[in-house]
């Protein structure tokens, strides 16, 4: 505390003071507010855990669902790895932050409790132990203190109203000087009254800064007594805080997820991963396996006793795997085909999705890039189809359809299946509002 203290302006102190009689009880509440606090770092902690086991499951949930849309879409070679590669580092941040879930839990929350338990010990009759002796301790450190006061408070009382009955004698005796209808007898009485009123005034003086000085000589000892329980009560929340930021520590590194060796490895095989996509090996392995590069059996002349033999030889490379290897042909001089071996021979989730039949028809319906109306604009949809494949279903999320084609509605709204999913994924539906069209099917589920 700074500056001197003032007689003056001693009586004008704040009752809030610490030395009040029963000041002292903020000091013991403390205690009990340490108990509080333990909860509720554990309540605190307990809530993290939550949000880190609920961000875990988002992040693996969302990982499966674009694999599984990947999987199906028409991206490829070595920019699909590099996509497919932010579903695995999801997938390995999730189980760090299922770490941190643990960590959190069997460790801080865990090492929290226990020392609540060996710190804050309970009654029978309710309260802490640790909150009656403090209790105890200060009132008895601030009891003889505390009398003389009382005495003090009581003579000071006495000494003022003492000197309210002088002065209110020596009025009354003035008065009577100069009062024509009192005899002398009365005066006698008014100045016996003042007299003793002065006597008397002068006693409860005394006796007022007798009681003041044996206040001021049981002051040190109240002060040494009251700092003494104060400062075993100092030592006690001393070891909460020491712990708690010790805890608070330990926390922090279990929620730095930036010191974790594993952590920063994601990272380096994400960017690795996706630096290594090639566009021109990716355009290559297009061109070879559905462009130009393909193999053909180009028409030639056949006689008709060989035909048969040819026949074979094409029905058998008609029923090739891609995976067999893909050559480019070409005829020679001598009629014979020359291959070359193609390069890139990588699978990818387009070749699951395509498929083109081995011979072209001039007939336009047989050609899948020609459109059935002549704008390019007829819904496929527009036909009846059949109530028995009908199925009811409810969407999982919010899907905007992106195409005319294609069906738009919010997570919850509840549509008809009218047609199973296709190679690419995609199902037919109808709306309530009667309106048909595709959806990805892995964005519904059944109404059981």
């Amino acid at each position: 505390m700074s500056g001197s203290y003032d007689d003056s302006v001693g009586l004008e102190v704040s009752s809030d003071s610490f030395w009040e009689v029963g000041n002292y009880k903020r000091t013991v509440k403390r205690i009990d507010d340490g108990h509080r606090l333990c909860n509720d770092l554990m309540n605190c902690l307990h809530e993290r855990a939550r949000i880190e086991k609920a961000y875990a499951q988002q992040l693996t949930e969302w990982a499966k669902r674009w694999k599984q849309l990947l999987e199906k879409g028409p991206q490829y070679g070595t920019v699909e790895k590099a996509w497919h590669a932010l579903m695995t580092e999801a997938e390995k941040v999730s189980e760090l932050h299922l770490d941190v879930k643990s960590q959190l839990m069997n460790e801080d929350f865990e090492k929290i409790k226990n020392w609540q338990k060996d710190a804050f010990h309970k009654q029978m009759m309710g309260g802490f132990k640790e909150t009656k002796e403090a209790d105890e301790c200060f009132r008895k450190a601030q009891k003889p203190w505390a009398k003389r006061l009382k005495e003090v408070e009581g003579s000071k009382k006495a000494y003022h109203a003492a000197c309210k009955e002088e002065k209110l004698a020596i009025s009354r005796e003035g008065n009577s000087k100069v009062d024509s209808s009192l005899n002398p007898e009365q005066l006698k009485k008014l100045q016996d009254k003042a007299e003793k009123s002065k006597q008397d005034m002068h006693k409860a003086k005394e006796k007022y800064e007798k009681s003041l000085k044996d206040l001021e000589g049981c002051t040190p000892q109240y002060l040494e007594n009251m700092e003494q329980v104060f400062e075993q009560c100092q030592q006690f929340e001393e070891k909460r805080l020491r712990f708690f930021r010790e805890v608070l520590l330990d926390v922090e590194k279990h929620l730095n997820l930036s010191n974790v060796g594993s952590y920063i490895n994601i990272y380096q095989d994400l960017e690795h991963v996706i630096k290594a996509a090639d566009t021109l090996e990716d355009l290559s392995w297009f061109k070879n396996n559905h462009g130009p590069g393909m193999s053909m059996n180009w028409p030639q002349f056949e006689d008709e006793e060989w035909s048969l033999d040819l026949n074979r030889t094409l029905s058998r490379r008609e029923k090739k795997k891609a995976t067999d290897g893909v050559t480019l042909t070409g005829i020679n001089q001598t009629g014979e085909q020359a291959s070359v071996q193609n390069k890139h021979s990588s699978i990818s989730s387009y070749d699951k999705s395509q498929s083109y039949p081995t011979e072209w028809s001039d007939d336009e319906s047989n050609n899948p890039f020609t459109s059935n109306d002549a704008n390019g604009d007829t819904n496929p949809f527009d036909e009846e189809v059949s109530s028995s494949m009908e199925v009811r279903v409810r969407a999982l999320y919010d899907y905007e359809g992106q195409e005319h084609d294609e069906l738009s509605f919010k997570a919850g709204e509840e549509l008809t299946k009218i047609e199973d999913e296709d190679e690419q994924g995609w199902c037919k539906g109808r709306l309530e509002s009667g309106q048909m069209g595709l959806y990805p099917a892995n964005y519904v589920e059944a109404i059981q």
